[in-house]
């Protein structure tokens, strides 16, 4: 129970590129632009030969006070990159993101691998997916590019817009995505009371936050009751359930422990954990971004 694991490299991209990464930040090529961002994972301290180092078209330095702003003068407001034929918008915000992790790449590849073969079993079958904490969308655009009805869900408004953008840019403006912009925990339980299943489940909670009441909220004690919730939102034949976590105390098995108690008695199927990463192109070394749990039927 809960003891397979891989890393799952996000190794196909041609507009994302990790160039290289030391003394706690990394250097990085959206399309055309180069960006040094902190990272807390680079501990290690070698040396700095690309000479985006020292003049990247932006970098994001962290305040004592706590926080950090971008000298941003040669990045663009906003641009886009694609990943296959996935496009997405990014721009420089604040806490250093751009609005894409592109570790999550190969978690998209999965959706869209298990969406597209639960259809060539059942043509006929729609495949219903349910995105929580979904941020700016990605994992919504590639299970709706691979044919499914998407619920994405997230508290923030603006992340609910920019998640709109990132659809609309794959021609799936159409598409049956439903964009609500509310608490998960509540949604879920209305889903539950509403009847309304799910063939697929995609989380990325947070580490801390507020609940919908204002208690504090943390992952590592919150992660167990979210999971066992949300198993009930699981129609009778689900195809997939996805956990991302950046919690770094939090061990990628402990995802896939909780994936085989809750889902496997239940509905059969196997979990597995790993840890996400990308291929620092410098040296071709593994850079670890993340761990995830993913069950399937």
């Amino acid at each position: 129970m809960g003891g397979v694991f891989a890393l799952w490299v996000s190794d196909k991209w041609t507009d994302y590129e990790l160039i290289d990464c030391s003394e706690g930040e990394r250097l990085e090529r959206w399309g055309d632009v180069a960006l040094v961002r902190p990272d807390p994972q680079a501990i290690w301290e070698t040396e700095k030969l690309d000479p985006r180092w020292s003049s990247p078209d932006g970098r994001y330095k962290r305040s004592s006070e706590g926080g950090g702003q971008w000298s941003k003068s040669k990045v663009p407001e906003r641009w886009k990159i694609k990943y296959g034929d996935l496009t997405f918008n990014l721009k420089p915000m604040n806490f250093k993101h751009t609005g894409i992790f592109p570790e999550q790449a190969a978690n998209w590849d999965f959706i869209r691998e298990r969406i597209m073969a639960a259809k060539a079993v059942e043509p006929q079958r729609e495949i219903s997916v349910l995105n929580l904490f979904a941020y700016t969308g990605a994992a919504t655009v590639a299970a709706a590019a691979a044919g499914a009805k998407v619920c994405h869900v997230d508290a923030a408004k603006g992340m609910v817009a920019w998640g709109r953008e990132n659809a609309e840019s794959n021609g799936l403006s159409g598409a049956p995505i439903r964009w609500i912009v509310d608490d998960c925990i509540k949604f879920v339980q209305r889903e539950i009371r509403r009847g309304v299943r799910y063939d697929a489940v995609i989380m990325d909670p947070p580490s801390y936050g507020r609940g919908p009441s204002g208690e504090i909220w943390r992952l590592e004690e919150g992660l167990f009751d979210l999971v066992k919730l949300s198993a009930d939102v699981l129609g009778e034949n689900p195809i997939f359930f996805i956990i991302n976590s950046y919690t770094t105390g939090l061990a990628p098995s402990v995802l896939s422990y909780i994936l085989s108690t809750l889902l496997v008695p239940r509905f059969g199927g196997t979990a597995e954990c790993g840890e996400l990463g990308l291929k620092v192109s410098s040296n071709g070394l593994f850079f670890p971004c993340g761990a995830a749990g993913r069950w399937q039927k």
